[in-house]
C-alpha cells in the first residue's frame, strides 16, 4: 500500500510540474503577421499571447535592417484584452523589420522571442 501511495504522490507531483510549465504566456499571433509582408506601413506592432500579460514588465522592440530602433518605446495594453500588448511605430519606409519581445505573464513567468516582417509598397 505504501508503494501505491508513493506512486500516486509522484504522479501528482509530475502533473503539478506539467501544469506549471503551461503557465507561460506563449505568442499566439502578431500584427503585422509573423514572417509576413504588408503593403502599408503599420502604425504599431501588436502581439497576442496565450494568457494575460503585464505590460509594465513586458517589452517589444522593433528594429530596421540596420539595427536602428523604429518603435516609440511605449509598450501598452490593448484595451479590453489582457492577452494583447502593442508598441507604436515611427513611420516605416519599405524594408525588413525585426521584432524582439519579452512577456511577463500575470503569474510572473517570463517568455521571450522574436520574429520578422516586411513592408513592401
Amino acid at each position: 500500500m505504501r508503494r501505491l501511495t508513493r506512486l500516486a504522490l509522484g504522479g501528482a507531483l509530475l502533473l503539478a510540474m506539467h501544469d506549471g510549465a503551461l503557465a507561460h504566456a506563449v505568442l499566439r499571433k502578431a500584427a503585422p503577421p509573423v514572417g509576413g509582408t504588408v503593403t502599408a506601413a503599420p502604425a504599431e506592432v501588436e502581439v497576442t499571447f496565450s494568457q494575460a500579460v503585464e505590460p509594465r514588465f513586458s517589452t517589444i522592440v522593433v528594429t530596421d535592417a540596420t539595427g536602428h530602433r523604429v518603435d516609440k518605446a511605449d509598450v501598452h495594453a490593448v484595451a479590453g484584452d489582457a492577452t494583447r500588448i502593442a508598441v507604436t511605430l515611427e513611420t516605416l519606409p519599405p524594408g525588413d523589420y525585426k521584432v524582439v519581445w519579452q512577456a511577463t505573464s500575470r503569474d510572473t513567468h517570463k517568455t521571450d522571442g522574436q520574429f520578422t516582417f516586411s513592408v513592401r509598397r
